[in-house]
């Protein structure tokens, strides 16, 4: 029996230290294992990073949302009429306010016009049918939807003389005050002006293209002009006909031909052309005005009068590279540069 005979208490030691060390470990284990569980808990509570909220009422939508994408925060859009279509597509109202802090990715509540809610056609009377026109324009622009605009132009307008200045509304259909349950046609009736007044046509023979212009401006007719060369004891850049003949008495409608002698192009330092444009006829004349911007950037006017539509033609005697810029209603429709013809380079030159 002596090869079993054991010590009992050294073996319960030695098992009391093994358990011990165990135990300690698998605490040790738990202990790191809710270290990381926590660490990962708060992470996720404390989540993105934090931003002030940007000042965006008052803004029109599209700078309120690039303000908000600098901020990585979102938009949460909710439409409001109002009282005014001045307003539309304008932050009303922001939630939270400006200056809250709050994490990244934060939707923010963003209350935009949608204009005045027209139920009701108001007075157009007495009112230019070009600013209705725009007024109609920018009321019912497209809100992203199919719907038709409530109000719209019936076209072709209708034309009548009257004392009143062209352009001027002088009845509309349906009338101020009618309700509008869906989308309804608006007839207007618009002046011309004043009934056909002759007036005797001045004498532009021999004047040169700027007084030519100059007076036309003045007296306000219609006009054409064309271009021949010049022909012995012509002065070359001066008108040289016109038609009807002078001293017959026109109407504001009658179309007035002049002809300039146009002087040679060759070793000259500027340029003689007539300036060209396709207009849209209107029923009564509109506001124009012919610019010329030379090289050096000097700007001066060619011609300012009312024009109604037609080929628009104009004789200029401008440096080349000079810009030439065509207003309607003070809105720049057209532009081009002054080049010299290319029959008048000489060999050197090309």
């Amino acid at each position: 029996m002596g090869f079993f005979n054991f010590d009992l208490d050294s073996i319960e030691g030695y098992v009391g230290n093994h358990l011990r060390l165990f135990i300690s470990m698998v605490a040790g284990l738990i202990v790191f294992v809710g270290i990381i569980a926590l660490t990962v808990f708060f992470i996720n509570v404390r989540g993105a990073e934090q931003t002030m909220v940007p000042n965006v009422q008052g803004m029109e939508l599209t700078g309120a949302l690039l303000e908000l994408q600098v901020k990585e925060l979102y938009p949460r859009i909710q439409l409001r009429y109002t009282q005014t279509s001045a307003d539309k597509g304008l932050i009303l109202e922001q939630s939270p306010e400006a200056g809250t802090i709050v994490k990244a990715g934060r939707r923010i509540k963003l209350v935009v016009s949608q204009g005045a809610l027209i139920n009701t056609v108001e007075s157009y009377l007495g009112r230019n049918i070009d600013e209705v026109r725009m007024d109609l324009q920018t009321l019912f622009a497209s809100e992203g939807t199919l719907a038709p605009p409530m109000l719209t132009l019936k076209e072709p307008l209708m034309y009548e003389h009257s004392a009143e200045p062209p352009g001027t509304i002088l009845q509309q259909q349906p009338e101020p005050g009618t309700g509008i349950s869906g989308p309804t046609m608006l007839e207007l009736v618009v002046s011309t002006g004043p009934e056909e007044a002759l007036v005797r046509l001045p004498s532009f023979m021999g004047m040169s293209p700027d007084a030519a212009l100059e007076l036309i401006g003045r007296i306000g007719i219609d006009f054409v002009f064309s271009m021949r060369p010049a022909t012995a004891g012509e002065t070359p850049g001066a008108v040289v006909g016109q038609f009807p003949a002078p001293d017959t008495m026109i109407s504001a409608e009658t179309r007035v031909s002049f002809t300039i002698a146009a002087p040679s192009n060759e070793n000259r330092s500027s340029v003689f052309n007539l300036f060209k444009y396709a207009m849209a006829k209107n029923p009564y004349p509109l506001a124009l005005r012919l610019e010329a911007q030379l090289p050096g950037g000097e700007r001066r006017r060619l011609l300012a009068t009312e024009y109604a539509g037609g080929e628009l033609t104009v004789p200029y005697d401008l440096p080349a590279g000079t810009v030439l810029i065509l207003l309607v209603l003070n809105r720049e429709v057209y532009r081009e540069t002054v080049v010299r013809p290319v029959e008048s380079l000489n060999i050197n030159q090309l």
